[in-house]
């Protein structure tokens, strides 16, 4: 199945409801430490209620890390930056889908890492900065899933 990557997520209960998500896709959920938020924060359990159990997450000390965890695969960072659309990528299991801490989203230096494969948006109307990190993981890895049949879906 797909990776998804939080490069320095800030907000608790935008990650608890990424843990809910990769539960229910059969995901992998990458935590790229610095950290905003104590994984055990009551905010963080709350919106990932009893799905915990059920969702491979992983916390790495460092992009560094992160790369040694998960590659050799594609790395596509989600930036409102990019001039390519998400639905434009031919999705494979194993892809990385990187997102960057909110507010900001990744910064110049880890959207030119070499790792990364290329930087896709995901549309939104003019003059809106961004999505939600959780809402954007989640129509990423939805249409990633659905380019390959929802496998393993009932």
């Amino acid at each position: 199945m797909f990776k998804v990557m939080f490069y320095s997520p800030r907000i608790a209960p935008n990650t608890g409801n990424a843990i809910r998500m990769v539960a229910g896709t059969g995901c992998e959920l990458h935590l790229v430490e610095p950290l905003g938020f104590d994984l055990s924060e009551p905010k963080l359990r709350r919106a990932g209620l009893d799905y915990h159990d059920l969702a491979s997450v992983t916390v790495h000390a460092d992009l560094d890390a992160a790369w040694a965890a998960v590659l050799p695969a594609r790395v596509f960072a989600f930036t409102a930056h990019s001039e390519t659309s998400f639905a434009a990528v031919d999705y494979r299991p194993g892809d990385v889908l990187l997102f960057g801490p909110e507010p900001t989203g990744l910064d110049a230096e880890t959207l030119g890492d070499p790792n990364v494969t290329t930087s896709v948006r995901i549309p939104m109307l003019a003059g809106r900065r961004s999505l939600n990190l959780s809402n954007a993981a989640a129509v990423a890895v939805y249409e990633a899933w659905r380019q390959n049949g929802f496998a393993g879906a009932t």
